[in-house]
């Protein structure tokens, strides 16, 4: 839906008129210097920008058409504000690899500072970032990221999860509840030292708050506001996410004064505790980041970035499954050959099963789930191929341009396991796999979600067979993804059979 579009279908004539006025007095106030230098791009529009080229529920898709026209450099103009967007592999290796202390920093804007404004992991910058990025992979390894002790936790929490799906008894189900739960709960564990119920109310709620404000990120209402903030504000398109992330923070803070009245230096359960136990080492310092606001945004994040996308992935991993059932048919051939009956899979299976470990990539290449990626900003002037990009212009490494780089991947569209498997049937890494981003500012608990993928997809594929429901054909199922910050699937209903 595009810009005009998205007002002229809620507005009345005069409070639209009311609104493009307001805007005009924005955008001419906002106006900087000549951009001649600049990376080349649309003619802007007065108010607007090029907002009138973009499709504001599918950003991506339209990213992905200008991208064609003005190749792996250009410049948008988001309304007043001037964006430089990097479309492809190459480009985007360069910034975020070779060049990573020039696109290093993350950008600000008023979506982010509704989130965290400027504290935790993902959205700090400088000093602090580096402080707590630095404790929470320490603490992350501490509590067995990428090791056997970790391996355990999801595995147990992936035998509640087969259990939930076979009480459905082969009959169509949402799943969408189950998976966020399940996986969730692999990181509750690592920061508040517990797993929660299914169907327990204060669970179910977080993780509904989750999933809605990463809905409502991505929506045109919050694009706009975070494109015209005085506008958001006033028309309050911003007021629910604030309202989320206010009771998620509520939730994380009383759960550390929980914490804090119990703390034993000889027994530390989880990032909480670790976090509380180093605030105490650092009370002699006179600067310090491990601040209460840190704590809470730094929790927060973890909480979310560790269960929104592992959970999308492995929704999609199954939509994909019922869509192409020759594919999952395939994998459970290789399960059946490569883990004994009865037994849970493992990590070490992984490097014997090609076939699975090339699916899992290929859904999360296919599926897409962060397109835009977090957008980074240039802490100086930055010249690239070229072209002059501003200090603390925002930088879009678009990753959806990656994944589907046509000069990376035989056939970008289609859902083709190939892409990481040679002529031999044995799994090949691909240096265009970047869905948890690259460089200096990578996902942190990527070691984490890929053995999340692995066990889950796996344990659920061994398990069950997974059909449409009657009536719904393959070739009726939507892959179109919903309106989001993330790509998730359209919702959808399953039927899991059992395979023993």
């Amino acid at each position: 839906m595009s810009f005009i579009a998205y007002f002229l279908a809620r507005a009345d004539v005069l409070v639209y008129f009311s609104i493009f006025i307001a805007l005009f007095i924005y955008w001419k106030n906002g106006i900087k210097k000549s951009t001649a230098k600049m990376p080349p791009g649309p003619m802007p529009l007065p108010v607007i920008g090029n907002l009138n080229l973009l499709d504001l529920e599918r950003p991506h898709e339209s990213l992905m058409q200008l991208s064609e026209k003005y190749g792996e450099v250009f410049t948008l103009h988001f309304g007043p504000k001037k964006t430089v967007i990097l479309a492809g592999y190459k480009i985007i290796k360069e910034a975020l690899v070779t060049r990573a202390e020039d696109f290093g920093e993350r950008a600000t804007s008023p979506v982010f500072d509704i989130v965290s404004n400027g504290h935790g992991i993902i959205f700090s910058n400088g000093e602090q970032w580096k402080s707590m990025r630095r404790f929470t992979l320490s603490t992350l390894r501490d509590f067995g990221m990428g090791k056997k002790s970790v391996e355990a936790r999801i595995q147990d929490e992936l035998m509640p999860l087969i259990e939930s799906f076979r009480s459905h008894n082969g009959k169509p189900f949402n799943a969408h509840m189950l998976i966020n739960s399940a996986v969730s709960n692999v990181i509750c564990s690592i920061i508040f030292g517990k797993r929660f119920e299914y169907g327990d109310s204060t669970f179910e709620k977080l993780i509904k708050m989750l999933d809605e404000s990463a809905k409502l990120a991505g929506t045109p209402k919050v694009l706009l506001y975070n494109y015209y903030p005085f506008l958001g504000s006033l028309l309050g398109f911003h007021r629910k996410l604030m309202q989320y992330n206010k009771d998620l923070k509520n939730f994380i803070s009383q759960c550390s004064m929980n914490r804090r009245l119990d703390l034993d230096a000889n027994d530390i359960t989880g990032y909480i505790d670790a976090y509380l136990l180093k605030q105490e080492q650092e009370t002699t310092k006179a600067q310090t980041y491990f601040n209460e606001e840190n704590l809470l945004c730094s929790a927060l994040d973890l909480f979310g970035a560790g269960t929104e996308t592992t959970s999308t992935t492995i929704r999609w991993g199954i939509l994909l499954m019922m869509k192409y059932p020759e594919i999952q048919k395939k994998v459970q051939e290789e399960i059946k050959t490569r883990i004994k009956p009865g037994q849970l899979p493992t990590v070490e299976d992984r490097k014997n099963m090609p076939y699975t470990d090339a699916v899992i990539h290929e859904i999360q290449r296919f599926g897409n789930i962060v397109p835009l990626n977090v957008p980074r900003s240039t802490p100086t002037d930055v010249y690239l191929r070229g072209y002059l990009i501003p200090k603390g212009i925002e930088v879009v490494p678009f990753l959806t341009s990656v994944l589907y780089d046509k000069t990376q991947w035989k056939t970008p569209y289609d859902f083709n396991p190939n892409h990481f498997l040679d002529e031999n049937g044995k799994f090949v890494k691909h240096d265009a796999f970047m869905p948890f981003s690259v460089g200096r500012r990578a996902c942190a608990g990527e070691a984490l979600a890929k053995m999340e993928l692995f066990l889950f997809f796996t344990g659920l594929l061994q398990a069950f067979t997974f059909y449409p429901p009657p009536g719904v054909s393959r070739e009726d199922l939507n892959l179109k993804p919903g309106v989001g910050f993330t790509l998730v699937p359209t919702p959808y209903m399953t039927c899991a059979k059992p395979n023993y």
